[in-house]
């Protein structure tokens, strides 16, 4: 399976989420403020499917805080993540 998704905040916010499987399988949750911050997170947890993690990618994205608001959402879907980069 290759996985990748990527989210854009709207309202004119340079904000990405982007969703993405490493070649071992390993997947990542990538941040990227359009500025100067730029965050990756691996999914540590093996049961996270797909749709439960583009669901709180992209509720969060639209959210004015979005980094806060990413892990509200992952803690409330009980996904666990690692900061790899940041």
């Amino acid at each position: 399976m290759s996985l990748s998704l990527a989210f854009h905040a709207e309202a004119g916010r340079a904000d990405f989420l982007g969703l993405r499987e490493r070649a071992r399988g390993a997947v990542e949750i990538v941040y990227d403020d359009g500025v100067a911050k730029r965050l990756v997170w691996k999914v540590t947890c093996a049961g996270s499917d797909p749709t439960t993690l583009r669901d709180a990618l992209s509720h969060a994205v639209r959210e004015a805080r979005v980094v806060p608001a990413l892990y509200a959402e992952l803690r409330r879907r009980a996904i666990d993540i690692e900061l790899i980069a940041g």
